[in-house]
C-alpha cells in the first residue's frame, strides 16, 4: 500500500444543475477563498532518463497548471486535483511554478525547487522520533545529496509506504505501540538508491502532557465545586477513593494544576456524607474533565442518599483516548435515567471498561448552572487607539498598520480612532501585525478577549495570538470568523485554555490562511472580558433538538437523506439521546446540504445569534448556516463558521444580527462547504436562538 504524503481537499467544477427548487439554495461561490497549502510531490524515474513526475496538491483547488521552469516554454496544461504530469529534465536545479485556481477563478501561485541528478544519492541522514504530543505518531525526516524524494516503509501490518520530497517531514500514526522495522530509501534519477533501516520503538502516551482545560469564570452561586484549581472548593470530600473502590489513586500536578490519577480501575467511589451532601436541585449540569489512554467505556454515577436511596448512571461508549474530554452532563439526564431526587447527593462513582485495567485522570469536578448575571464584564482595556498609538510591527509582506480616523462611525463602534490593516496583494497567508502592552495581560479573572472588527468579507478567519515578547515559544492562539460585511462587529476570542504565562504581545492575522488581495480591515477596542453567556437577560429559545417528531428534511447536492439517529457520541457538550446525521456522499457537490422548516418563524428581532451543536471528523471545515423564507427564497441570510475540533461535540454560534426582518421559517446547513463530498459523516443537534 503506497500513499502520497498529502491528502487533498479538492473542489470539483460544477458541471450539473439541480432542480429549480434546489437551485435557490446554491451559494455565492464568489465568496470562496483562493487555494491554500499549494505544493507538489516530486518523484523521478530511477533510470537516468530524467523523467520527473509532478503531483500538485492543495486545498480549495479546482485545477492546476505547472510551469516546468526549464525554459522550454511548455507547461502541463490544466490538471484536475489528483492528476500528475511528467516532464523530462537534464541534470540541474529548476524552479517549477504551480498555479492553483479555485472554482471562482481565484488563484494562488507558488514556486518549488527541484534538483535533477543522475548521480546516486549520498550522505543519507535520517531522523526518526516519536511525536511529543500525539500518541504512537512517528515523525521522520530524510536528507541526502543528489536525492529528490524518499520512501518510508513503516513496517506495520498493512505495509504502509509513504513518498515524500527530500528534506520534508513524514508522519504516521501506528495502530499499536511497539518495535517496528522502519526503512527509508532515497531516490535520485540514478538507478542506484541508498537506504537506511532502524528497529524503532514506537511509544504510547499514557498520561496527559498538558493540564485539563481551565473552566470559565463562574459566580459562586452558579457552581458547586468539588475539585478544581479554578474555583473555591464547596464540598468537603471525605474520600476520593472509598474503601470499596478498586484502583490506585495518586494526586499529581500537571503544569501546576492539581489532578487525580487512577490506575487499574474497576470502579471508584467518591464519598461526601452527611452535612457534606450536595444539594444539586438548583444546578443544571454535572461537569468533569477526564483523560484516558485505554478506557473503551467510561461511566459516571450519582447517588442520592437523603431519603429513599436513588441513583442513575450515564454511560460514554467509545470515549476519546489520549486527550482531555470535557463531560458536561445535564442533570435532567440523570433524572431521565431514574434518579428521583438530587438534593442530597453523597456518592459519585466512576467505572468503565476494560474492567480492572483501565486508567484515567480527572479534573474540574463540579455542578453548575447558567450564569445568574448575564452580559459581558470588561476587566481591562488593552488598546482603544485614542491616546498614543502603539508601535506596530507588521509581517508577511503587508503594508504598515496605521491608526487612522474611524472611517465608519456607526453601529457597534462610533469611537474616533481605529487601526487599519491592509493585507497587501500577494502577501503571505499568515501575514499580520502585532503590538506590545505595558503590563502582562491578566487572565486570572476574565478569560475572553474581545475585538471590534470591520471586514470587507464575511467568513474570513481572524486569528488572535497572545505571546510573551521575551520568549516567543510562550504563546496561545485562537480563531474567530467574521460574520458581517463592511460593518462593525465584536469578535470574542476564548483564551480560557491559555497557560499561565506572561503575555504582553497581541498579534492579529486577518483572513488567515488566504494570500493578500489588498483588502482593508479595521480593528479597535481590544478588551479582556468575562462573558456570562449573553446580554439583556433574555433566555435562550430552543427550537429543534430532534427528541420529538423528526422534521421533514430535504437534502440537495447529491447527498444521502438526512436521518435522525441515536446520538453516537454521548459525551462532552452533547449527551442528548437523538441527533441528526448528514453524510456528505463521495462525489457530491461542494454546496451539498440539507434543510428543514420550523412551525414558527425565527424571531430575529429579539435574538441575534443562532447556535447549533455539531460533530465533525474534520477541523477547519466550513459550516454554512442559511435561514430563509420558505415562501420566497430570495429572502434569506447566510453566514459561515469553521469547526475547531475533531470527532467531538462543539457549539457553533452564528451571528444573525445582520439578518433583515424577513419571515425565516427554513433552516439550511451545508457541511464542509466548498469541498466535494468524501463520505464524511457529520452530526448536529440542539438549535437555539440566543443573545
Amino acid at each position: 500500500m503506497k500513499n502520497f504524503k498529502y491528502i487533498l481537499s479538492l473542489f470539483l467544477v460544477i458541471t450539473a444543475f439541480v432542480s429549480c427548487e434546489q437551485d435557490d439554495d446554491l451559494p455565492d461561490v464568489s465568496a470562496l477563498p483562493a487555494p491554500t497549502n499549494v505544493a507538489a510531490v516530486i518523484t523521478i524515474a530511477q533510470d537516468n532518463s530524467g523523467l520527473v513526475t509532478i503531483t500538485p496538491t492543495g486545498e480549495n483547488v479546482a485545477n492546476f497548471r505547472i510551469n516546468y521552469g526549464d525554459g522550454s516554454g511548455t507547461d502541463s496544461g490544466l490538471l484536475n486535483p489528483g492528476e500528475s504530469t511528467q516532464h523530462t529534465y537534464a541534470e540541474g536545479a529548476y524552479d517549477i511554478v504551480i498555479a492553483a485556481a479555485a472554482i471562482n477563478g481565484k488563484t494562488t501561485t507558488v514556486a518549488q525547487t527541484i534538483v535533477v541528478s543522475f548521480q546516486a544519492p549520498e550522505n543519507l541522514v535520517v531522523t526518526i522520533a516519536n511525536d511529543e504530543g500525539v500518541s504512537r505518531q512517528v515523525n521522520i525526516t530524510a536528507t541526502a545529496d543528489f536525492a529528490m524524494s524518499y520512501d518510508v516503509d513503516f513496517g506495520d501490518a498493512a505495509g504502509t509506504v509513504i513518498t515524500t520530497n527530500i528534506g520534508e517531514v513524514t508522519s504516521f500514526v501506528y495502530e499499536e505501540a511497539g518495535t517496528n522495522t522502519i526503512t527509508v530509501t532515497a531516490f535520485s534519477g540514478s538507478v542506484d538508491t541508498v537506504s537506511y533501516t532502524e528497529e524503532f520503538v514506537v511509544t504510547e502516551i499514557t498520561a496527559p502532557l498538558a493540564a485539563a482545560p481551565t473552566p470559565p469564570t463562574r459566580a459562586d452561586e452558579d457552581k458547586i465545586s468539588m475539585f478544581s484549581n479554578a474555583y473555591t472548593t464547596d464540598v468537603n470530600v471525605s474520600s476520593w477513593r472509598s474503601d470499596w473502590s478498586t484502583s490506585t489513586l495518586t494526586d499529581i500536578q500537571i503544569d501546576g494544576d492539581d489532578t487525580k490519577s487512577y490506575v487499574d480501575a474497576d470502579f471508584v467511589g467518591v464519598e461526601f456524607y452527611g452535612g457534606d451532601a450536595v444539594d444539586a436541585s438548583a444546578m443544571e449540569f454535572f461537569h468533569l474533565d477526564v483523560w484516558t489512554a485505554n478506557a473503551e467505556t467510561f461511566r459516571v454515577k450519582l447517588v442520592d442518599l437523603g431519603g429513599a436511596a436513588t441513583e442513575a448512571e450515564i454511560v460514554f461508549d467509545g470515549i476519546a483516548q489520549g486527550e482531555w474530554v470535557s463531560l458536561d452532563i445535564p442533570m435532567a439526564d440523570f433524572i431521565a435515567a431514574g434518579m428521583t431526587a438530587t438534593n442530597s447527593i453523597q456518592q459519585l462513582i466512576f467505572s468503565g471498561l476494560p474492567t480492572g485495567t483501565f486508567d484515567f485522570y480527572i479534573d474540574n469536578v463540579y455542578f453548575h448552572k447558567a450564569p445568574s448575571a448575564m452580559g459581558d464584564t470588561t476587566c481591562a482595556v488593552l488598546q482603544d487607539f485614542e491616546g498614543t498609538a502603539p508601535a506596530f510591527t507588521s509581517f508577511g509582506n503587508i503594508a504598515d498598520t496605521q491608526v487612522i480616523a474611524n472611517p465608519d462611525m456607526s453601529g457597534e463602534n462610533t469611537s474616533a480612532n481605529v487601526a487599519q490593516l491592509v493585507k497587501t496583494a500577494g502577501s503571505e497567508v499568515w501575514a499580520g501585525t502585532f503590538f506590545d502592552v505595558a503590563s502582562p495581560i491578566d487572565l486570572s479573572t476574565c478569560n475572553m478577549i474581545s475585538v471590534k472588527s470591520w471586514s470587507p468579507k464575511s467568513g474570513a478567519t481572524v486569528r488572535l495570538k497572545i505571546e510573551n515578547s521575551a520568549d516567543n515559544t510562550q504563546f496561545y492562539e485562537t480563531d474567530a470568523t467574521t460574520s458581517s460585511i463592511n460593518t462593525w462587529e465584536t469578535l470574542v476570542f476564548d483564551v480560557s485554555a491559555a497557560a499561565a504565562l506572561s503575555y504582553d504581545r497581541v498579534v492579529l492575522f486577518y483572513d488567515f490562511g488566504v494570500a493578500g488581495d489588498d483588502s482593508t480591515y479595521y480593528f479597535d477596542q481590544i478588551e479582556v472580558v468575562s462573558t456570562g453567556g449573553g446580554s439583556g437577560g433574555t433566555p435562550a429559545l430552543p427550537f429543534q433538538d430532534f427528541e420529538g417528531t423528526a422534521p421533514a428534511f430535504t437534502a440537495f447536492g447529491n447527498i444521502a437523506d438526512v436521518q435522525v439517529i441515536a446520538n453516537p457520541d454521548m459525551s462532552g457538550l452533547n449527551t442528548t439521546a437523538n441527533v441528526a446525521e448528514l453524510v456528505k456522499t463521495a462525489g457530491s457537490e461542494v454546496w451539498a446540504g440539507a434543510f428543514f422548516d420550523v412551525a414558527t418563524p425565527l424571531d430575529v428581532n429579539t435574538y441575534n445569534k443562532l447556535s447549533v451543536k455539531t460533530w465533525s471528523p474534520k477541523m477547519g471545515a466550513v459550516v454554512r448556516l442559511k435561514i430563509e423564507n420558505s415562501a420566497d427564497n430570495t429572502q434569506f441570510f447566510e453566514i459561515d463558521l469553521s469547526t475547531t475540533t475533531i470527532n467531538a461535540w462543539e457549539e457553533l454560534e452564528f451571528d444573525i444580527s445582520g439578518a433583515a426582518d424577513f419571515n425565516y421559517d427554513r433552516v439550511v446547513l451545508f457541511f464542509d462547504f466548498g469541498v466535494a463530498g468524501d463520505d464524511s459523516v457529520y452530526y448536529y443537534d440542539e438549535f437555539e436562538l440566543k443573545n
